[in-house]
């Protein structure tokens, strides 16, 4: 006799097809080893501005183009890790009494997601190729500049990534929703009427009979 596998409670975390979730890794590494070289830099900067008063030059541009950089990058295997800033009290209660319906309205909402990816992606195209034409750079000229365009790369990049976890979650929710439905749902047991002791069963059916009198009564007459 066969039994059904169990389904997972959640798609985050999960592999996804064609292990893709390994390409959110990789960007979140590199995302996470951008942040260290980041600190070195603002630390460099800072203890030659104190010490040796000889600051390094470009850092405030190059911590403004960074942060940016450094949330696309990890973006997408923080949506597949779960740890996008969401309200799932609604969806808590839903996976506990109606988890069909909390998978398809989960596949719905990374649905969404992706069409918002999209929206964006579809406006961060031009400013790219915007910022290669006129070789738009931050700086000032003399002093430090360094070029816009591969943050706005690494932008398209971690939105096109994004949009395809969105999409395979959706896909992953709706399969679960599938197998949710072909497995009996358990319902909660039916509380049951305690039974009464015997002695109390006794006393209240000596008490229910009519012209029913105690032995003590009886000889007392």
């Amino acid at each position: 006799m066969s039994t059904a596998q169990p389904v997972a409670e959640d798609s985050y975390g999960t592999p996804l097809p064609w292990q893709f979730q390994r390409l959110g890794k990789l960007l979140n590494a590199l995302g996470t080893v951008w942040i260290i070289a980041l600190m070195l830099l603002i630390n460099t900067d800072v203890l030659g501005r104190n010490l040796f008063n000889t600051p390094l030059r470009g850092v405030a541009e190059l911590v403004g183009l960074s942060i940016v950089g450094i949330v696309f990058l990890q973006l997408a295997d923080t949506l597949h890790s779960g740890r996008f800033t969401r309200a799932d009290v609604l969806l808590a209660r839903l996976k506990q009494t109606h988890p069909v319906f909390a998978a398809r309205l989960q596949a719905l909402y990374h649905l969404i997601g992706a069409g918002l990816m999209g929206v964006i992606l579809w406006a961060a195209w031009q400013p790219l190729v915007e910022a290669i034409r006129i070789r738009q750079y931050v700086g000032a000229i003399g002093d430090f500049t360094a070029p816009v365009w591969p943050v706005r790369l690494i932008m398209l990049i971690g939105l096109c990534t994004t949009l395809i976890t969105f999409v395979l979650l959706a896909w992953i929710d709706w399969r679960r929703a599938g197998a949710l439905r072909d497995q009996p749902f358990p319902r909660p047991p039916v509380p049951r009427a305690v039974d009464a002791p015997a002695e109390h069963r006794g006393a209240h059916s000596d008490k229910a009979r009519p012209g029913h009198k105690s032995g003590t009564h009886g000889d007392h007459l």
